[in-house]
């Protein structure tokens, strides 16, 4: 059976259809990854952040443990020399 004018009219239509939702289709899917690359970027950047300032806060609160353990060194030295000097008793007779 031969197709009249009005088939290949309606087959051309469908096609055009089609590919212009597999266009959709693909220019959506470029646009979600590139959005899932923007997303994962920006929470690399955010973790590399944090990270920084774990390190910076690990610094600073060794930094901190080192002085806190000076200063009982230093108090512990205190200490030790006080009861040293001034805590000894005369032997003699009781």
């Amino acid at each position: 059976m031969a197709q009249t004018k009005a088939d290949r009219s309606a087959a051309a239509k469908k096609g055009a259809a089609t590919r212009e939702r597999n266009r959709k289709k693909a220019e959506s899917e470029a646009a979600g990854k590139k959005a899932a690359g923007t997303r994962q970027r920006r929470a690399a950047g955010e973790s590399a952040s944090q990270a920084k300032g774990a390190a910076r806060g690990a610094v600073s609160g060794a930094a901190t443990a080192v002085r806190l353990a000076g200063n009982a060194a230093k108090q512990g030295g205190k200490a030790i020399a006080t009861r040293a000097s001034g805590g000894q008793r005369k032997r003699g007779k009781k």
